[in-house]
């Protein structure tokens, strides 16, 4: 022994020596030398253990590097230690630092070491790398509170779980090259407030299978908002973390929307279900109603006979004397009335029959209640599921996808084949099974469990050596069932953990205390076995509840997953499921055989018969598989059992089904004898009544009132009858019980089948026991037992079903709580716990210290977490409250709380909330509160939630100028208050779905909205959509359930259309393809919504005139036209019609200017072939595309049906109109102006139906000459525009023969003959010719003088009788025409003898340029005179002289207005101004009302 000692001694001093050589230090003198050495090196050789280390006390830093070390020791003797090394030696754990209290930076990389231990005492250690090892998991660093530094590179960890939250110093951590797959796990880094620098794919090292999700360095930057640098990458710029917040932010508000689109489908399959109770619930409740309509009658008979004669209860078959339906107490009844006993017992037997006949009806009513509540648990089951499965789409970014297949899915058909495959009916036969219904599947997508399966397959593929094996691996794929056993886990936790991380590993499946080994089978029957008999013994232990449905199992779920079973072998009964067991083998497997095998050559002398059928093969198995990462689960499939009894009924179930026998029973034992008279309604009560009644002299003997089944609905003096203990009002039509107070006697009230909306006015009843309320229409159980509460302090029995209650669960315990004295409530005893708890409740139902502490939290940011939940929701469960209630308060304890959650505490009231100043966070959901008050206090409220309660106005919230989310889903909100939204400046985000609200008036003011939830409420006209076009950051909406989505047509584009922002619409996203065709149906579309927009109100009949110009406008849809009933006159200049479109529905229009636009027709004329922008709009009601034209067929050339007949006046000007006949102007039999300049018309034409046309202007367009009937109908024209054309020939003008004015400037006339033919116009007083190549011929002006005598104004000026006079001279003698030039056009006065006296001074005509719009028509009900004697001019005046070249043309419509229907005193005058308007020219003398009957002034529009 102590030669062994020597040799390990001399063996110790030469690795002393290597060390001491190694770092320059002398051996001989290491006594005195090495108290000063403080660093230490050696690499490769030469020290195979740590020895030696007392010789250097003051060694600070130490470092081994490829040695052959174990252990680390020897270290006792370095106190002073701050930096050791030991690298790429063997080391296989962490031991004797315990020493090395001073301990700054360990590095232990490239070792074998498996755990992390024994690092507790080293508080000051900062750097610590133990990358290139073997750990599994991150443990016992929990002292390391000073830890800066961490390597974990390269090793086998896959979870980071909560074991660096304590580590709060870490700034840069490695996790590179290791297996962390979940997004999750990368989460909980987010607890390190001071990391700076991650690397979980560092260059060095493999990546984690995370890093290769999509997606993840977003997530990382977004939980992560101090990182600087990620992986390689720099992350320190603003813009990358901006990137990374709008992300997320997206993705949250998406997957906000798919949430509540599954919760809206959950809505509405409860009303669905609601709609069908209500129909099943229609013949039980008449019948019960006719019950006791006839047992309540029967009992007012009885109540005639003595006290004595009576039956003391009703006893059931079990000899209990429970009450039942329709049952009273009338042990207090007491009349002077005798009746005959033979009588009296007929009715107690039809009493007693009428009693059975309400048991099977009550009875029918709990099961449709049952079948109802089951519908709804499976509907909130998969509502639940789904939004679980979005949740967890969400966490994972994308990465974790669950697809909702269908039937043109061709791997749902698969799966639905799959499933229907493994069904054996004999297997189910015993339970009454024909059949499985697949209602559900769902295709898993994920991508880390899919890489880990194929990483894990390809590794064992490659691990074998047969090349058959690579070639047949296929042949060992199955596609096995897992099904959750409800013994040993909770379905509900399991399967998304299933989806999530995948199937369990061994040693967690042992950990859990379960088989070593995931059971799959290929067998449905094999896989549902346990669940079912799970369900069997729940069913059998629960027997009270009687169940409809006969089978406990039906609904169902199994996951189908791929699953490599390798190489497999039989299980051996006895052995442990264990891979130990089976070390060759991946998995086991069990045979599930028969009796009759048809596969010899399967069976195994090992295998079990564990289920034997008629149906079964060897080939059924259960399979054990050991190695979770090759089973990868892609199906979740939802089905449901079907009975041999839902294949022969498959719409009823047998639940509504007709119980004809029922109803002859009812019959039979309702036309038992006595079969009472019917007895006249009472509709009032008097005295004379009343002791009619109740058989009694005076009032004050009446102690037994039956008032039943009258029509009574006030009960007036009542209140006199003091000694009234009896008192029974059913049947009736009482809406209140407001008469029924201050009666100190009564007892007993029976107030059942009437119509009680509330209990408020019930005063003082101090000795009522017993109150039936049944079949009411109660709805608001808190106030209404309140009003029991103080008004019936001994109230025993209470009976309250039947009505409509909101929130019909909570009602027992809230009137448990408030009624304290109960003993029977809803013909149910009333238990001792039942009653403390609710007693407990309802104590905890106010806002007080107790309960902002329990329910308060003082965490100051919001955890960065993706999640649907509000922010109150989410730290409140994560956080302690501030304060134990054990522990004495700070005196600022309230300052300090940031989050209040008080959902479902049954609080009926904010209070006690003033405190809170630095509230952040605030939830109120399910609980009883009707107003927002008591939150003035709280200035810094960002987030508030309040759903579910019974709030109906928005006041209270005008003070929360913070505030950024506001919740208020299913309340009682009737509008949206403008002024208390108009002081929100910061909303972003508002649910008010499930509400009341007819308009969204008012949302308008909260222009910062992204997201707006208002589905489900009362908006039923399409212009409230106007009210949001002017939140221009609205990208979310949702009005699904509101009435106008139903009745819109093409709702979806219509709103699409003119919210152009959106992203998404109730729940679906906004498709390019929705965008194009809202443009194109919807563009440029006048409806009654816009003309509301517009004008600011939607008062459509007041509107009287209408102008919209410049709105691209391209057709006119104001229907119902009715509405404008008052609109008469239009202007539409200045956009895109082609027709009139929609205008000719308008009943009353007058006046319709269409300037600018691109008129070809009155009605759009249908084209072949039709263009898609004409076939889609044709599906739009009033557009004018989809009318056809009243004209009659080709080669017919009768009159088209005369339109709009109330149209005077129609401006059609700049059109590009080239052919006047296809404008069918002649079916607008009534029109009186018609001005269409400015266009390309060659041909006057089409005129032929226009009989009341008085003035007529075709200025500027391209007419050469006039046909023989262009002007064949208008023998009343007064005034025709010519001017500017291309005329040089006047024929055809004889049909005019009342024309007054004619103006035929700038045309082409050359000859003064063609001039001559004016004399068909007898009635013409004004012309101009000027810029004709005739006017420049010194006679043209006194040759018409001289042919038109009639003739009172020519170029604009004023014939006088000098002029007249001279012009008959010239006649006479040629040649003095020819010695005065220019006397066509005198510009000054020529002094002729005895002529000078009666020639009067030139007086300018005084004009009125009229333009700018619809607002300068004017609208009269003048005449026009008879003929032209009637009009005297008294003035003149000149025009400049303009030529077509030189004319400056207007970029404005020619927007005069022109009313033909003049007074008959004075005819105006009109001429072209320099830039193309109209004028109107007046006199001296006129009045101006003919045409402007408001002095000249413009009505107000």
């Amino acid at each position: 022994m102590m030669q062994s000692e020597k040799q390990k001694h001399r063996g110790d001093e030469e690795v002393v020596k290597e060390l001491c050589l190694a770092n320059g230090v002398s051996f001989e003198n290491i006594a005195h030398i090495g108290s000063k050495v403080s660093s230490l090196e050696i690499f490769f050789s030469g020290f195979p253990r740590m020895v030696g280390l007392s010789f250097f006390p003051r060694l600070c830093q130490f470092t081994i590097l490829g040695q052959d070390i174990k252990h680390i020791e020897g270290l006792e003797c370095c106190p002073l230690l701050r930096e050791l090394w030991v690298v790429q030696c063997h080391l296989t754990g962490l031991s004797g630092l315990q020493d090395c209290l001073q301990l700054e930076k360990l590095y232990l990389y490239d070792n074998q070491i498996c755990e992390i231990t024994n690092l507790e005492l080293q508080i000051n250690l900062e750097v610590l790398w133990l990358n290139n090892n073997c750990i599994t998991q991150i443990k016992g660093l929990n002292t390391l509170q000073n830890l800066k530094e961490l390597n974990l590179a390269d090793n086998n960890i896959e979870k980071i779980g909560h074991s660096l939250d304590p580590n709060v110093s870490l700034q840069n951590l490695n996790l590179s090259g290791n297996k962390i797959s979940s997004f999750k796990e990368l989460t909980l880094l987010a607890r390190l407030p001071h990391l700076r620098e991650l690397a979980l794919k560092d260059p060095t090292s493999t990546s984690n299978p995370v890093c290769l999700l999509c997606n993840y360095a977003t997530h990382v930057l977004y939980h992560i908002p101090g990182l600087q640098r990620l992986d390689t990458y720099d992350v320190l710029g603003k813009q990358v973390k901006e990137a990374a917040e709008s992300t997320v932010m997206k993705k949250t508000m998406y997957y906000n929307m798919r949430v509540r689109t599954a919760q809206r489908n959950l809505a509405e399959v409860r009303l669905s279900l609601m709609e069908r109770k209500k129909t099943m619930l229609q013949l039980p409740g008449e019948c019960i109603r006719t019950l006791n309509h006839t047992l309540k009658s029967l009992e007012g008979e009885l109540s005639k006979v003595p006290a004595s004669c009576k039956k003391p209860a009703c006893t059931l078959e079990d000899g209990s004397t429970r009450a039942v339906e329709g049952s009273i107490d009338r042990s207090d009844q007491t009349t002077d009335i005798s009746r005959d006993p033979a009588v009296e017992h007929k009715i107690l037997n039809k009493i007693d029959a009428l009693r059975e006949r309400l048991v099977p009806w009550m009875r029918r009513l709990n099961e449709i209640e049952a079948w109802y509540e089951r519908g709804l648990t499976q509907a909130t089951n998969m509502m639940e599921h789904t939004v679980q499965f979005l949740l967890m789409e969400l966490e994972s970014v994308g990465n974790i996808r669950l697809e909702e297949g269908c039937c043109t899915d061709l791997w749902f058909t698969s799966c639905c084949d799959l499933l229907h495959s493994r069904f054996s009916h004999s297997d189910f036969k015993v339970h009454n099974i024909a059949g499985i219904k697949i209602s559900r599947v769902i295709r898993i997508h994920n991508s880390a469990l899919r890489l880990r399966f194929e990483d894990k397959l390809h590794t064992l593929l490659a691990s074998e050596e047969s090349i058959s094996s690579h070639r047949n691996y296929r042949r060992r794929l199955e596609y096995l069932f897992y099904i959750a056993d409800p013994e040993k886990n909770s379905e509900r936790e399991e399967i998304p953990c299933i989806l999530e991380e995948g199937f369990k590993t061994t040693e967690q499946n042992k950990a859990l205390e379960r088989e070593g080994a995931i059971p799959l089978s290929n067998s449905l029957s094999v896989a549902e076995q346990p669940r079912i008999e799970h369900a069997l013994r729940q069913a059998s232990q629960d027997e009270s509840k009687h169940s409809t449905d006969t089978i406990h199992f039906r609904h169902g779920q199994i996951i189908v997953s791929k699953v490599f079973v390798g190489h497999s072998v039989p299980i051996r009964e006895g052995d442990p499921l264990d891979r130990s067991t089976y070390p060759k083998a991946y998995s086991v497997y069990r045979n599930v055989d028969t009796k009759h095998r048809t596969a010899p050559s399967e069976e195994r002398p090992d295998s079990t018969n564990t289920h034997t059928g008629p149906e079964c093969s060897p080939r059924r198995r259960q399979w054990f598989v050991f190695d979770h990462e090759l089973v990868l689960p892609e199906y979740i499939i939802y089905f449901e059992y079907i009975t041999t009894e839902d294949q022969e009924q498959p719409h009823s179930k047998g639940i509504d089904e007709s119980p004809s026998n029922d109803i002859i029973l009812d019959r039979e034992v309702l036309n038992m004898e006595p079969v009472l008279k019917p007895q006249p309604r009472l509709l009032s009560l008097d005295d004379k009544i009343l002791l009619n009644v109740a058989r009694a002299n005076v009032l004050s003997q009446i102690t037994v009132l039956n008032l039943h089944g009258n029509s009574l609905r006030k009960l007036k003096e009542i209140s006199r009858l003091t000694a009234l203990r009896h008192l029974t009002i059913s049947f009736n039509e009482f809406t209140h019980l407001d008469d029924i107070s201050h009666m100190p006697n009564l007892k007993f009230l029976d107030a059942s089948y009437n119509r009680l909306v509330t209990l408020e006015g019930l005063r003082r009843l101090g000795q009522l026991q017993q109150l039936d309320l049944r079949w009411n229409k109660l709805t608001k159980a808190r106030e209404d037992t309140a009003v029991l509460r103080k008004h019936t302090p001994a109230l025993l029995k209470l009976d309250t079903r039947f009505n409509p209650w909101i929130g019909s669960k909570t009602v027992r315990m809230i009137t448990l709580g408030c009624l304290t004295t109960l003993t029977h409530l809803d013909d149910m005893m009333v238990a001792e716990q039942e009653a403390a708890y609710a007693v407990l409740m309802a104590a905890g139902s106010k806002i007080n210290q107790a309960s902002l502490l329990a329910h308060s939290s003082t965490n100051r940011d919001r955890p960065r977490s993706l999640s649907l939940l509000s922010t109150a929701q989410l730290l409140c469960p994560l956080s302690p409250a501030p304060r134990g209630l054990t522990r004495e308060l700070e005196l600022d304890w309230t300052a300090k709380i940031t989050v209040l959650n008080l959902d479902s505490q049954n609080i009926s009231k904010l209070i006690n909330l003033n405190k809170l100043v630095n509230l952040r966070w605030a939830s109120f959901n399910d609980n009883d509160i009707s107003k927002v008050e008591g939150l003035d206090g709280c200035l810094k409220l960002e987030e508030l939630s309040l759903n579910n309660n019974n709030i109906s106005t928005l006041n209270g919230l005008s003070k929360l100028q913070l505030l950024n989310k506001l919740s208020l889903d299913g309340n009682q909100l009737s509008s949206l208050d403008p002024s208390a939204l108009d002081r929100l400046p910061n909303l972003s985000f508002m649910s008010v779905e499930n509400n009341c609200i007819s308009s969204v008036h008012g949302i308008q003011r909260v222009r910062s909205l992204l997201e707006l939830y208002i589905g489900n409420n009362q908006i039923s006209t399409s212009r409230d959509i106007y009210y949001l076009k002017g939140l221009t950051n609205l990208i979310i909406l949702d009005l699904y359930g509101n009435p106008f989505v139903e009745k819109l047509e093409n709702y979806r584009i219509y709103v699409v259309f003119h919210l152009p922002s959106l992203k998404a619409l109730d729940g679906i996203a906004v498709a390019v393809t929705e965008c194009e065709s809202a443009k194109d149906m919807f563009g440029g579309r006048l409806t009654p919504d816009m003309v509301a927009e517009k004008l600011g109100h939607s008062n459509y009949t007041d509107i009287a005139y209408l102008t919209l110009q410049s709105c691209s406008i391209r057709m006119v849809d104001l229907s119902p036209a009715d509405m404008f009933c008052r609109l008469c006159s239009v202007n539409l200049d200045h956009n895109n019609l082609t027709s009139f479109s929609g205008l000719i529905y308008l009943p009353n229009i007058k006046a319709l200017c269409l300037n600018y636009n691109h008129i070809e027709s009155i009605l759009p004329r249908r084209k072949a072939p039709l263009t898609n922008r004409q076939i889609l709009f044709s599906k739009v009601h009033s557009s004018g595309y989809g009318q056809q034209s009243p004209s009659k067929g080709k080669g017919e050339t009768g009159p088209l049906e005369p339109l709009m007949g109330s149209l005077e006046v129609l401006h059609l000007s700049h059109n590009g109109i080239s052919n006047m006949a296809n404008l069918q102007l002649s079916r607008l039999t009534n029109l009186k102006a018609l001005f269409l300049q400015g266009n390309e018309i060659s041909q006057v034409e089409g005129l032929e139906g226009l009989h009341q046309l008085r003035e007529l202007v075709l200025d500027r367009n391209r007419i050469k000459a006039l046909a023989d009937n262009s002007f064949i109908a208008q023998n009343v024209l007064l005034e025709l525009h010519l001017a500017e054309n291309r005329i040089w020939e006047l024929n055809h003008l004889d049909p005019l023969i009342e024309l007054r004015k004619l103006f035929l400037g700038m045309n082409k006339l050359q000859d003064i003959t063609e001039l001559d033919k004016l004399e068909v116009l007898p009635s013409l007083t004004e012309l101009s010719v000027i810029g004709n190549p005739v006017a420049r011929n010194s006679l043209h002006r006194p040759a018409i003088v001289l042919r038109l005598s009639q003739l009172q104004v020519l170029d604009e000026v004023m014939i006088t009788l000098e002029e007249r006079t001279r012009a008959e001279l010239f006649s006479a003698d040629p040649s003095t025409c020819c010695q005065c030039p220019g006397a066509s056009l005198p510009t000054t006065v020529t002094n002729l003898p005895g002529l000078l006296s009666l020639m009067p001074q030139n007086i300018p005509l005084r004009g009125t340029t009229i333009s700018g719009g619809l607002q300068n028509f004017m609208h009269g009900q003048d005449n026009l005179p008879s003929n032209v004697d009637e009009a005297q001019p008294h003035s003149t005046s000149k025009y400049k002289k303009h030529r077509l070249g030189n004319a400056v043309r207007s970029g404005q419509a020619d927007n005069t207005f022109r009313h033909v229907q003049i007074t008959r005193s004075n005819l105006p005058t009109t001429g072209l101004l320099h830039d193309g308007n109209r004028v109107i020219i007046t006199y001296p003398s006129q009045e101006q009302d003919s045409r402007f009957p408001n002095g000249g002034k413009p009505p107000p529009m």
